[in-house]
This record gives C-alpha cells, structure tokens and sequence, in this order.
C-alpha cells in the first residue's frame, strides 16, 4: 500500500510527537508500505521518513523546489517528485496514494486534510483516511466539526464514513488494512 502522510514539517514540535512519529514510519517499513509524504526532513514529516528510510521501507517525497527555503527537504527518498506549486503537490499525493494519514500538523496539514476529505465527500476517490489522533492533538479540531454539525452546516456523514479516528500505531493499520 502507498500510504501518504500528511503532518508538521516544524522543527518547534514538541519530541514526543516526532518520536511516535520515527515509530509510525518504523511500522510502515515492517508492513512493506511506501510511504508518500511532502519531502520535508523535519518536524513530523522528517520523522516518519526516516523511521521507515532505517528500516528498509520505500519513500516518495513530493515538493515544490522552493519548499527548501522553508524546510529541509529529505535528500535519502527512493525518488523525489519535485512540483511547480502546493496544488501540483496535493494532486500528486492524490494520485500516488492508495490512503492517507493525517499526523499532527499545522495550517498546511489542515489544509490538505480538509481537500483530501472534501474530495471523497465528492466522490472524486474513495481512499482510506485516518486522523492520527496522537496525544488528543485534533480533540479541539474534532470538537470543533462536532459544533458545525449541531449548527447544521456540516453534514453527519462527513467524520462517520469520510475519515477514520486513530490514537494509537496499532488502531491506524487497523484501520487500514482493515477490508
């Protein structure tokens, strides 16, 4: 499976969220999954990538080549993908990926988050998507879409059959490989 993995590519996160992180990469190497992520060497993104680059696993790194003026990027990728725009990125992950895991982030993860979920409401892919709950990082998130569901502007179906929650490694490959 090509698992991409969308989450901070910050150097400011706090370590326990990149050490579950290299861990999470360490599982996508053991299960023979290709991890496809935004290329960054840091942050969460960093960490994943190099859990699974230490245990042998498969990485595809996409990123416009500018992204290098704002974060590392991961020179060890089997292959690397470099995009004119964050557009050109996002539809790349879309089409090389066959599911997605949500990791803490920031804007720019929010923002792939929400196209990626808007896209399946609108039946544009059927992919998997896990919300890596890690440490309650989306409980603010979570409760937030909980209000917009009282107030009626988001539709019930939207978390039940669009994404997936996890809070623990094992719950997310549960979750995906999972029928």
């Amino acid at each position: 499976m090509r698992i991409c993995l969308y989450g901070a590519g910050s150097t400011q996160i706090k370590s326990k969220y990149t050490e579950e992180s290299y861990k999470l990469g360490e599982e996508i190497a053991k299960r023979g999954h290709t991890l496809v992520f935004g290329g960054g060497s840091t942050g969460v993104m960093g960490a994943v990538s190099k859990g699974a680059i230490d245990n042998n696993g498969k990485v595809i790194g996409i990123a416009p080549e500018w992204m290098e003026d704002f974060e590392g990027i991961c020179r060890d990728c089997d292959e690397f993908i470099y995009t004119e725009s964050m557009d050109e990125r996002k539809k790349l992950f879309l089409k090389n990926s066959d599911a997605f895991i949500i990791a803490p982030g920031g804007i720019g993860t929010l923002d792939e988050f929400f196209e990626i979920i808007v896209l399946k409401k609108l039946k544009q892919h059927n992919k998997k998507i896990i919300l890596f709950n890690l440490f309650d990082y989306y409980d603010p998130m979570l409760e937030m879409l909980d209000f917009m569901l009282e107030e009626g502007v988001v539709r019930e179906e939207i978390d039940k059959n669009t994404f997936k929650i996890a809070d623990s490694i094992e719950r997310v490959f549960e979750l995906l490989e999972k029928e």
